[in-house]
């Protein structure tokens, strides 16, 4: 039986997405406070920055993957675009409804995506080296 979270592999994604998030925060606060965009703009704006360094950093260490980039890529995007759709409604929802701080409001929303995109991500984007 296959096992829909593999923990080690998993745990790989967590720390690379860490990075990755590193990324997206840092670019939200500079939209933010320097360019004085909303926040549920500069987050898509942070999103894209951390997805782009999370395809390749997914692609060597976590999944090490031995596809060609154009499949791959593409599916990992197209999940990208799913969890920055995610990202933005949580954040629209938790900010301008809820009237939470626009990074409280972002650390609500990176918990929504990160486990629905590592699952797509595991089963679909890079499937051929799921081991169990």
């Amino acid at each position: 039986m296959r096992r829909f979270i593999h923990p080690r592999q998993f745990l790989s994604y967590v720390g690379v997405g860490a990075v990755g998030t590193g990324c997206h925060y840092l670019t939200l606060l500079a939209l933010v406070n320097r360019a004085h965009l909303d926040p549920v703009l500069a987050t898509s704006g942070g999103f894209v920055v951390g997805a782009i360094f999370n395809y390749f950093a997914n692609y060597h260490l976590t999944f090490r993957s031995r596809q060609g980039h154009a499949g791959t890529m593409r599916r990992f995007f197209l999940v990208a675009a799913a969890g920055l759709a995610v990202n933005a409604g949580v954040m629209a929802l938790v900010h301008r409804e809820l009237e939470l701080h626009y990074m409280v409001s972002q650390v609500l929303a990176t918990g929504a995506v990160v486990v629905l995109t590592y699952l797509a991500n595991r089963a679909w984007t890079f499937r051929e080296v799921i081991h169990d």
